[in-house]
């Protein structure tokens, strides 16, 4: 038998730093984000983890949530990021193994926002490196070659996010969003991945000129105003999408997206000189097109009751089961038997 819930929003998904700002008319739009999950392994006792969307920065805010499952379902955060996750576990009897979530998220496109400081926790917190965002050897040496005869901290931002889109590639075989491993990239030089590598490279290397940054990792929700292939809505199972925000005194949290400039490069079938991509590498430089909402920053997360078992990714932006053959693919939804669906709510 299905449990079923209701979750405020206000006081279960806001996120630990940021206070969502009032909507106003007419500039948000909402979205209604629906997961269902059909586990299909009766060997013995199975645990499911769904990351969910974030109420963060006054560009985005979860309105409601509703779910309802077969078994135990909880609402957890991760200890050290405080990301909001959904969990579900079986024992080995249980059957059916069932988890539908519907979310519904306002967001409004990001640009400018007010300027809130960081304390020295968190300027500490989001400049430290992580197993797989060093920020020390290459990365420091590559970071400093790259801002090196550049002054004020927006230039030097500036440079390592050029030098990203003039170095990187879309790579159409890399499985998924890619790995994020942001050392590998540089040793081996191939700079090819998708948006976990391209936007995590970002991260490391502003990480490591000494820029408190981070990755958001989500999921498109709609059709984009500007490329066709920066959107996605109905049936978006295959649709996530990373991002990288950057902390600059003068602005606060920075938003910045060089993988989706080379994305249409990819897709569009166009030169990185195009006018329309030189326009879009100016946008995604300070702006993100809200067709998307964020799960989490959670880099080399650590799941909450998993122990020793952790996620193939270093990042909770697919759904993530453990069961006794393992951890069925995230990258197929099909196999894993899972779909996430979403539409815009008519104003």
């Amino acid at each position: 038998m299905f449990r079923r819930g209701f979750l405020a929003a206000a006081s279960v998904f806001a996120a630990p730093v940021w206070a969502a700002e009032p909507i106003q008319p007419g500039t948000w739009r909402q979205f209604e984000v629906t997961t269902r999950v059909t586990l299909r392994d009766p060997s013995g006792p199975e645990r499911l983890w769904l990351p969910l969307a974030q109420t963060a920065g006054g560009y985005q805010t979860v309105l409601d949530a509703r779910f309802q499952a077969s078994g135990r379902v909880e609402l957890v955060r991760d200890t050290t990021y405080g990301a909001p996750l959904l969990r579900a576990t079986w024992d080995a009897a249980a059957t059916p193994r069932q988890v539908e979530v519907v979310q519904r998220i306002a967001t409004s496109d990001r640009g400018s926002l007010p300027m809130i400081p960081l304390t020295q926790a968190e300027r500490a917190f989001w400049t430290a490196p992580q197993p797989s965002v060093p920020t020390d050897g290459i990365v420091r040496e590559t970071a400093d070659r790259i801002t090196a005869g550049y002054s004020t901290p927006r230039e030097r931002l500036r440079a390592i996010y050029d030098w990203v889109v003039d170095t990187t590639w879309r790579d159409p075989d890399t499985p998924g969003c890619g790995y994020g491993d942001v050392k590998s990239m540089l040793e081996s030089r191939k700079f090819g991945g998708k948006c976990a590598d391209i936007n995590s490279l970002m991260v490391g290397l502003a990480r490591a000129a000494g820029f408190p940054a981070r990755d958001v990792y989500g999921i498109r929700v709609a059709e984009s105003r500007q490329f066709p292939s920066l959107g996605k809505s109905g049936d978006i199972s295959k649709a996530q999408h990373c991002r990288a925000e950057v902390f600059l005194e003068d602005a606060g949290w920075f938003p910045v997206d060089p993988a989706d400039v080379r994305k249409v490069v990819l897709e569009q079938k166009l030169p990185l000189e195009h006018p329309d991509v030189a326009a879009l590498r100016e946008r995604l430089f300070g702006n993100w097109e809200m067709n998307w909402i964020g799960y989490n920053s959670a880099t080399d997360i650590e799941l909450p009751g998993a122990g020793t078992e952790q996620p193939n990714f270093a990042f909770l932006m697919y759904p993530c089961a453990i069961t006794a053959k393992g951890q069925p693919n995230a990258l197929d939804p099909a196999g894993f038997h899972y779909e996430i669906a979403a539409r815009e709510i008519p104003a």
